[in-house]
């Protein structure tokens, strides 16, 4: 079964609907205001109600307020939640489902996975970094990766990029794969020729 494909850090329909017609299985929307691929939840909900009825979409959240994920779920309809902060498992009982990511310095890092493997859809897993949350473009040890699947599905993110993709996904044979800025002409907008070429290598893996 080929690997599925999030492409996240959407910030306009131009990119959405260009990757939903490259093959794209989901789409990420951050809501983390520090992020430079924050949209609000007007410009977000523009976006998915123009999109096909098929295609996943996920909601970037960091250290959230439950109160304001449930809000911004209501108003834009978003089929997913990915926690990317220090939420504990207790900030998992949401009304969508949960894709938790773990930023990955070394093998220890996946020892707190097997508190959330009933609360969670699916583990992310980025590079770690002591000053960003993610997109940082750089890729961590692929066997970690490969050791997680012991506790549930898993998407690989971290520096993945067209030329690297297909490598990562037979090495470490994700449920799915994670890319925002291995595919950016600049912060926030989508180089097209990568996107396409991203999925199909993915894909084709």
């Amino acid at each position: 079964m080929p690997v599925k494909v999030k492409i996240c850090g959407i910030t306009n329909l131009n990119d959405a609907v260009a990757a939903v017609d490259f093959g794209a299985d989901a789409l990420g929307f951050v809501f983390f205001k520090e992020s430079p691929r924050y949209l609000s939840r007007n410009e977000a909900g523009a976006i998915i109600r123009s999109l096909p009825s098929f295609i996943t979409t996920v909601g970037v959240f960091v250290n959230e307020s439950t109160e304001s994920i449930e809000e911004i779920i209501k108003f834009t309809g978003i089929d997913v939640v990915q926690l990317h902060g220090d939420e504990l498992p207790a900030k998992c009982d949401l009304s969508r489902r949960i894709i938790k990511a773990i930023r990955v310095k070394s093998l220890e890092s996946l020892d707190p996975l097997k508190n959330y493997t009933y609360k969670v859809s699916a583990f992310l897993l980025d590079t770690y970094t002591p000053h960003k949350l993610g997109g940082t473009g750089q890729t961590f040890n692929w066997d970690i990766a490969s050791d997680a699947k012991q506790f549930g599905r898993i998407i690989l993110a971290g520096g993945l990029t067209p030329d690297n993709i297909a490598e990562a996904v037979r090495h470490v044979r994700p449920y799915g794969v994670d890319v925002s800025s291995g595919i950016e002409l600049e912060k926030g907008k989508k180089d097209h020729k990568k996107m396409k070429l991203f999925i199909e290598r993915a894909k084709r893996a």
